[in-house]
């Protein structure tokens, strides 16, 4: 089924989304790789906030291309999820609920998406131009000394990906 995600989501709305299902998301959506997500372990476990709300948003897991004149990001395709599995338990539990990337998870992973009732999308590789197109704005929010991998802010418009991991825990293998 084909459905539509719009961010900042409510809860139901993810609840409602069931392993297979086409899903585009509109909306704010934000980029972190793997040291983004080491800093957000380590800035909550100090006691600290993260620098955007985890309720209601998603992280998509990309390596941006550098932006061409007129446009708001160049390449923007997906990275490889597994990269960041050994902070997303944590996250998922402090609030993180919806994550895009690419490539299969860990069965902690996958728990914890279960337990907290998230949902793993899965972009498409390849299709970096595609992404891209669907990206009206990207500003750098927090972590610039991190250069391409800096957390980014995203407003994203009809961006298509599959769910592989629902509230339920339950895979779809592509």
């Amino acid at each position: 089924m084909r459905r539509a995600l719009h961010l900042p989501y409510a809860e139901e709305e993810l609840r409602a989304i069931e392993a297979g299902d086409d899903v585009v998301v509109s909306g704010t959506l934000y980029v972190g790789r793997d040291q983004v997500h080491r800093r957000l372990f380590e800035a909550i476990s100090a006691g600290g906030d993260p620098p955007f709300p985890f309720e209601g948003s998603g992280i998509y897991y990309m390596g941006p291309s550098p932006a061409p004149e007129g446009f708001p990001i160049g390449s923007a395709g997906p990275t490889t999820s597994a990269r960041m599995d050994s902070f997303s338990p944590f996250l998922i539990s402090h609030g993180l609920r919806l994550m895009i990337g690419k490539g299969p998870r860990r069965e902690e992973v996958r728990k914890a998406i279960e337990d907290h009732q998230g949902l793993y999308l899965q972009a498409f590789g390849g299709c970096g131009a595609l992404y891209a197109s669907c990206i009206k704005r990207s500003e750098v929010i927090a972590y610039p000394d991190l250069g391409p991998e800096a957390l980014l802010k995203l407003e994203v418009e009809d961006f298509p990906a599959i769910c592989v991991i629902d509230s339920r825990g339950r895979q779809y293998h592509m």
